[in-house]
């Protein structure tokens, strides 16, 4: 019972002292005045001997969980004190703040969010619809019948027989049309696919496609629209040009080139050394299309044009290699 009392002394000293120590130094010696070799707890063990046979298990039980509990409680206290001054060490309230890294939106966003402002100032209203489409809205209503050669001028991902990843937004016309009579105007911008890849091309990119139905509407309307969105994107300065084209939902079609924005029409290896380059497609809604959404050709015209975005990205910031736009390079994003 002596050899019992003094293990409670020395337990009820090494807390009171634990509670008292300042630094890791001090703990160090507390360790090896209690734990060590010549330490109290040890140092009583040793005497192990001296007490009668019987008594000896239940000492030696005690004198073990006395050991295991302060070393728990030592190391714990260790831990403490190191996270302390670790902590303290990598604050210096000196030193000026860390400025976060800031955010800036994607050249892409950029020029799309300007279009759209612009078109929408314009009287149109902005739809989404699936980038995984029906074969129906993405070809067979806008003019593309089963296999005419039209549907190889894109080259397309198949997801099944009759559904594919949209290649243009243009199915949104066909879309809208059904659940709307006219007057409708209406921008589709959003994602396309085609198989198609090099320094002005990638597999998925972005597109707005833009839709005006009513009565009377001309190509001198769809003349006067695409004229006015090239002079608020590119300048009132910039020329622009209507070819004439083929698209299977529109006729006549027509494709617009602009003066280009590097050499302003002198002649550059942005341009070809043409002094033009082209922006976008355009035409006056083929009276087809409108037998799929039950309108009548001799009442309604008019008009549809899309473009890539990218590629207004492009010619707007001078890139010229569309993969740029894809990298994820900080060093190029800052510059928008």
């Amino acid at each position: 019972m002596i050899m019992k009392k003094k293990l409670l002394e020395i337990r009820d000293r090494a807390l009171s002292e634990l509670d008292s120590l300042k630094n890791l130094d001090a703990l160090e010696k507390f360790r090896i005045d209690y734990l060590g070799k010549k330490g109290h707890i040890t140092s009583l063990m040793k005497n192990l001997g001296n007490i009668a046979r019987e008594e000896r298990p239940v000492f030696g039980k005690l004198a073990n969980d006395l050991k295991d509990e302060i070393t728990g409680i030592l190391e714990k206290v260790i831990a403490e004190f190191k996270g302390k001054e670790e902590g303290g060490d990598k604050i210096d309230i000196t030193l000026p703040g860390k400025r976060p890294l800031r955010g800036y939106l994607h050249p892409v966003n950029q020029v799309n969010s300007e279009i759209c402002r612009i078109l929408v100032r314009m009287g149109y209203t902005i739809v989404k619809g699936p980038n995984v489409e029906l074969d129906y809205y993405n070809f067979e209503a806008l003019n593309f019948p089963k296999d005419h050669p039209a549907r190889d001028m894109q080259d397309t991902f198949y997801v099944s027989q009759n559904v594919v990843l949209r290649t243009h937004t243009s199915p949104m016309q066909i879309r809208v049309m059904e659940k709307q009579r006219p007057p409708v105007s209406i921008i589709a911008p959003g994602k396309v696919y085609r198989s198609d890849s090099d320094v002005s091309h990638t597999p998925m990119f972005h597109q707005v496609e833009g839709l005006l139905v009513d009565k009377g509407v001309t190509f001198g309307d769809l003349k006067g629209t695409l004229t006015s969105f090239v002079h608020q994107m590119f300048g009132s300065d910039i020329k622009l040009r209507f070819r004439p084209s083929f698209f299977p939902f529109t006729e006549p079609s027509a494709e617009v080139d602009i003066q280009c924005v590097i050499c302003r029409g002198k002649g550059c290896r942005t341009c070809s050394f043409s002094g033009w380059q082209e922006i976008l497609g355009s035409g006056m809604v083929d009276p087809a299309v409108y037998g799929f959404v039950d309108y009548d050709p001799e009442i309604y015209s008019g008009f549809a044009f899309g473009l890539g975005i990218e590629r207004i990205t492009m010619l707007k910031y001078g890139i010229d290699d569309i993969q740029l736009l894809f990298r994820n390079d900080m060093r190029f994003l800052k510059q928008f």
